[in-house]
This record gives structure tokens, sequence and C-alpha cells, in this order.
């Protein structure tokens, strides 16, 4: 076996869904992991490099969870395309299969699919304890020789049994182990005709990946427009029907799994004792308990965001103010030093404040997956689904919306039914994604009063969960309409299978904990930053009549006031970023915006966070940064933002402003990056066009109406 161009061999790891696949691609790759696209479509890939001895490296690359090689849905049309494709750039020199133990029999099937594929094959068997609590005892070595390929036990949760699988993969790699020797099934017998023309259009290793080619050719990214078409004719010819192929080579592979099954697995009596699992299920999936519970589980992780991130960024935000009190004094006065510390410094310490309530957020959501629980929520929800013309699949594509929007548009690639999978993409964006967490802090902080509620709960935390808990209800409340205009009618299924519950792995949610908060400071750093230096230089700079006039005229004052230099200083300041180029963007929108309560600076914010909702803060940072004198240089951005006044001396931030901005974005589509995914999701500018304009006018008129109300 020979290592790719960049001296590593390429593993590819599958299996079925929730058989702890990403829990080992976590075990043998720890932070050296990346996520893009695979080439072609809007589907995650997830890759990672792992150290398998002193000699070897290999590239894993984790493919999208499947229950069997054909694919019925979009994410599993690329774990297909992966392991077909004979060309492919990730084709693997190794199929790593996660063969949950706890269920074997159905994932055998998988396994033996992936075994007459002839590319050489590790079966690394998952959930061992579980097996042996139900009574069930594998014999490992018989189940090896029944297969023709490596077994071998892990336990990624404990880190057990990877220093084994890393040496069979290493034999594996020096030919010590090769493709695995005989058939499964005679996949040449179903269709030997047809194989054998398949096999001179396209260089397949195997019989049975030509059987598949024959099968979804139309489907395949690989295939050319000739080659689909010389297959279409073969198929013709042959009189192929791949129902009853399917069908035929289905009950031969659990005939021979039957027999795998009683010569090397001891199976317990069916009416064992009710694992735990299902008794837990039973008040956690209660009719009525179980979504109290769910309320429950909510509060107490916004209420965490809340209190556990706030000493954490009370020091970040001190350490900034500190830090540009400091660079003020000892740096010399002049336009370096002004950018340096009003413009890359301010997004800098806009940004960094929040990373700890993102690394909070996401390491609750990874202790709900770890644990099982949040499989549960789509279950839970799947008749509050129904309602609205949804189903249990849409959930997860909304729970991972309070994340990201991007990505859980593409998990709805998952929801075969086209109408449900239309709405569920309109609808994601309306969830609080965690873009959206800054701007609800500063906010929150600013106008909400920091008291409790009940005695334990906290009111700010409170205001978090029910903007959380808003997105979601007007989520299905716009999904119940579009359900009425979508005009395509597909039954719709909803199966799940629920796992066991775990105790979360503590490595796995640190690591995705330090994950995202990379991913936050590199990736939204990048944008603030770039944009916190374009406004620094719209804000500092103006048309040179206007910037003169005001310089002249506080000239003139500071020379006949001299006692009040200080008051005048600030007052210049302020003058001159109003008449900057910044300002007059700002003051044109204006009359649009007051209504709503805003001014002229959070005006210029709606428009650079069109970008990315986070670079409002960074906008923010750096107005007040620009429009403050060096006096306030150490002042901290709320601070700076609780201080600031309309012409009138009326305060800008008061509680029906505040909530008007929340429920502004709360609402608005403000990120050109998911507008961007749902015009590569459905194929058309219109649904992204439709999706900015209802989401925008409902941001509209909620923030209206919430700010005349208050006010």
């Amino acid at each position: 076996m020979q290592a790719n161009k960049n001296g590593k061999i390429n593993i590819a790891l599958v299996g079925n869904p929730n058989s702890g696949k990403s829990s080992l691609f976590n075990a043998l790759t720890g932070l050296n992991q990346k996520v893009g696209n695979f080439p072609g479509v809007t589907v995650d890939k997830k890759t990672g490099a792992a150290t398998i001895s002193a000699t070897l490296q290999a590239n894993i690359i984790d493919l999208p969870g499947t229950y069997s090689l054909y694919p019925k849905s979009a994410d599993e049309l690329v774990t297909y395309d992966v392991l077909v494709n004979p060309q492919g750039e990730e084709l693997p020199d190794i199929i790593l299969i996660i063969a949950d133990a706890s269920n074997l029999k159905r994932n055998l099937l998988f396994c033996s699919q992936i075994i007459d594929l002839k590319i050489p094959v590790i079966i690394g068997l998952t959930m061992m304890d579980i097996a042996r609590k139900k009574g069930v005892e594998i014999d490992e070595a018989g189940l090896e020789r029944e297969l023709g390929v490596p077994v071998v036990s892990v336990n990624p949760r404990k880190n057990k049994g990877i220093p084994e699988l890393k040496k069979i993969i290493e034999l594996v790699t020096r030919e010590k182990q090769s493709a695995p020797p005989r058939d499964f099934i005679d996949s040449r017998a179903l269709a030997p005709e047809l194989i054998t023309d398949i096999k001179k259009v396209v260089p397949v290793k195997s019989d049975y990946a030509a059987l598949h080619i024959a099968v979804n050719h139309n489907e395949l990214y690989f295939l050319n427009a000739a080659q689909k078409e010389t297959i279409s004719r073969s198929v013709e010819t042959h009189q192929f029907n791949k129902t009853k192929v399917q069908a035929d080579e289905i009950m031969q592979r659990y005939a021979r799994i039957k027999h795998i099954m009683r010569n090397s697995v001891v199976e317990a009596d069916p009416l064992q004792k009710q694992l735990q699992t299902e008794k837990i299920d039973d008040l956690l999936l209660h009719r009525f308990w179980g979504y109290v519970i769910l309320l429950v589980i909510m509060a107490i992780m916004f209420q965490s965001i809340f209190w556990l991130a706030s000493f954490p960024m009370d020091w970040i935000e001190g350490g900034f103010g500190a830090l540009s009190g400091w660079l003020s004094d000892v740096l010399p006065q002049n336009q370096l030093s002004d950018i340096f510390i009003n413009g890359i410094i301010a997004g800098l310490g806009g940004i960094a404040v929040f990373v700890p309530q993102i690394m909070i957020l996401f390491g609750f959501i990874t202790i709900l997956e770890d644990t099982g629980y949040m499989a549960r929520i789509s279950f839970l929800t799947d008749r509050l689904m129904r309602q609205v013309g949804l189903n249990g699949k849409s959930v997860m594509p909304l729970i991972s919306g309070i994340a990201c929007a991007v990505p859980a548009i593409m998990a709805t690639r998952n929801i075969e039914n086209r109408k449900e999978r239309l709405i569920t993409i309109l609808i994601t964006p309306l969830m609080s994604c965690s873009a959206r967490l800054p701007i609800y802090t500063v906010m929150i902080a600013l106008v909400i009063p920091n008291k409790p509620v009940l005695g334990i709960l906290n009111l700010q935390g409170l205001v978090m969960m029910g903007l959380y808990l808003l997105g979601f209800v007007m989520a299905l409340i716009i999904a119940a309409i579009l359900k009425i205009f979508v005009k395509i009618k597909e039954k719709s299924y909803f199966i799940m299978e629920l796992p066991v519950y775990r105790a979360p792995r503590w490595m796995n949610v640190g690591t995705t904990m330090l994950q995202k908060a990379k991913i936050f400071i590199t990736d939204a750093g990048k944008v603030i930053m770039v944009i916190s230096i374009i406004l620094w230089f719209l804000a500092s700079y103006g048309p040179s009549k206007k910037m003169e006039a005001v310089s002249t005229k506080y000239e003139q004052l500071k020379t006949a006031q001299p006692d009040k230099t200080e008051d005048l200083n600030r007052q210049e300041a302020m003058e001159k970023l109003a008449n900057s180029y910044a300002g007059g963007l700002g003051h044109a929108i204006e009359p649009v915006i007051r209504p709503l309560g805003f001014d002229w600076k959070i005006g210029i914010a709606l428009i650079t966070s069109f970008a990315a909702r986070e670079v409002f803060v960074g906008t923010m940072a750096t107005l007040y940064s620009v429009g403050e004198s060096e006096e306030d240089n150490d002042a901290t951005l709320r601070e700076k933002m609780h201080g600031a006044t309309w012409r009138d001396g009326r305060p800008v931030y008061t509680l029906a402003s505040g909530i008007s901005l929340m429920l502004f974005y709360a609402f608005a589509m403000q990120c050109m990056s998911t507008l961007a995914i749902v015009k590569r999701e459905t194929k058309s500018w219109k649904l992204p066009a439709i999706q900015f304009v209802y989401m925008t006018a409902l941001a509209y008129l909620s923030a209206l109406l919430a700010y005349q109300l208050l006010s």
C-alpha cells in the first residue's frame, strides 16, 4: 500500500449513526481537525491528522453516518461517492468500519457491503460494555474468521483499544493484511453481463462496486455524461431490474449474517430485564414531564452562560480597557498609535470578551449530544413539528442553528421530503445563533437589571433564554404559514434510533470548546478586524471642509475657555465623528431607524454587521473608541455605551431601545454567508430573496412595535 503525495495514508471512517464513529474520530485526531466541504457539494467534510506510529501518518476522513451502502439522502450520497469512486481524491487506502456491538446484526449489513468493495477493511467494535449489559457475548476471533477482515474492540470514550487499532492499521498498511480475500456474497451472479460491461467503462476494483454504479449511475458525481449514457444503454439492454437485484442482495446478506451471528455471537433471552436507558426514557420522554425537564435544562444552560462566563468576561473586558489606557499613555500621539488603539485593540477586545460565553454554549451542546439527550429532543418535539408541516428530522437542523445557521442548513440534506426540507431551510436562520450571543449579552447587561428571580434564577439569564425560545416559536409560526404556500405533496416518515445514555466525555467536551473558540476568534475575528480598521478610517476622516471647521471651532473655544479643555476635547471628538464619512452614512439612514429607537451609530453597526452579526460589537467598540477623548480610553465598551446620549441628553440605551435592538437582531437576516448557502442548497436566488425580505420585515416591525409600546 502506498502513501499519498503528502506521505499519509487515507483512512475513511464509516459506520451507522450513533455507533461511536465521532468519538473514535476525536480519539484518533484530537485537535488536529478541520472542517470543509466535499468537492461540488455543501455537505460537511471532517478530516483530521493522526499519528499511527513513528513512521506512519494518516489522514482520517469522517464520512456521514449511514445504515447501508444504498444512499437515501445527500449526506449518504457523499459517503457513497467517496467509497465507490475509483479515482477520487478522497479514495481511502483503508476503510475503518465502526460497528455497534450491542446492535451487531444491523451493523453487519453495512459491514458486509463495505467488505465487498475490495478495499482493505478493519472493523472496530464499539459499545462492548452495553452489549454485555444486554447479555450479548461476541467471539471476536470467530467473527474475524467469518468475515475475513481484522476485528478489534475499541472504547474511544475511555481511550481503550486505540493502541491495538493503530497496530492493525500499520499491519494492513504494510500489506501483511490486504483487501478482503473472499466475497461476502457472490455479487457477480446478480447481474454478470452488466457488471462486465460497467467494468469496461469505469475502472472499479470489485464486481459489487460495478453493481452499485449500475443502480445509481445517474446520481454519481464522478461519472461524466458519456459514461452515464453508456451505462444507461447497458442497463436497458440487459433489462436490469434494480429493485429486484437489491432485494435479492439484501436477502443473501442477511442469510449469511444469520449464520455468522449463530456461530460467533451469544445473545441473551429477549425477555431480559428492561435496560436503564428505557427507564430513564420513561421520564425524559413523558408527554408532560419530558417538556418540563427540557425547559429546565435550557434554563440551566442559559443561566450558566451568564453566571459562569461573567467572571472571565469581566477580566477580559477590564484587561483590554486597562491595556488601551496604558497604550495611550506610553505611545506617541499619532495616526499609527490611534489606529492601533482605537481600531485594532478596540476590535480585538470586542470579540475576545465573548469567547467564554461561546465556549460555555458549545460545551453544553456537546454534553447534550454526548449523553444521548439531543436525539431525545428531536423525538420529543416530533409531534409539535408535525403541527406546522415538519417532522422530528427538522429539529436537528434547528438545534444546530443555535451554533450556526450555515452548517444547520446543510444538515437539512438528510430530510428526504422536499417540502419539509425547503421550509426548514427558510426558518432555520430564525434560531438564535452564536453570532447573536455577543449582541444579546451587551444589550441585556445594559438594559436588564441583574437581579434574582424566585431566589435561584437570574433575570438576565431568563431574558437570554426567552430570546432563544422566541426564535424557535417564531420559526414554528413561519413554518405553519409556509406550509400553506409550498405546494409539494410527499409522504413523510420519521424513524429515529435513540442512542443509549452515556456519561459525557469531558475530553471531547473540552476539545470542542477549544475548537469553537478558535473558529470564533479566527473566522469572526478576521472579519471584525478588517471592518474595525476600515471603520476607524471612515470614523477618523471626513470631508475636509467640515473637519477643518470643527477643528477651528474648538481651537477658538479652548483658547477662550482653557479651564474646560477636557470637556471641549470630548465634544470635539464626538463632533468630528458625527461629521466623518461613517457619521454621514449613519445620519443618512437615521430617519429610517429612529422610530425603532436606534441612533446613527447603531445604524452604522446594522450595515457592517450584515457581513456577520457579531461584527455589531466590534463596530460599536471602534465607533465609541474613536468618538471618545483620550481620557476615556480605559473605559469598557459597556461603560461607554451606557453613557451614550441623544442630542437632547436622553440616554440612547433604554429598556425600550434595548429590547427593540435585541428583537431586530433576533429576526433579521444579517448574514451574507447564510444567504449564500441557501442559494447553493436551493440552486436559486428566489428563496434567499424571499428569506431576506420576510426576515427583514419581521425584524423591523417587531422592533418598531416593541419600542413604541415600551417608550
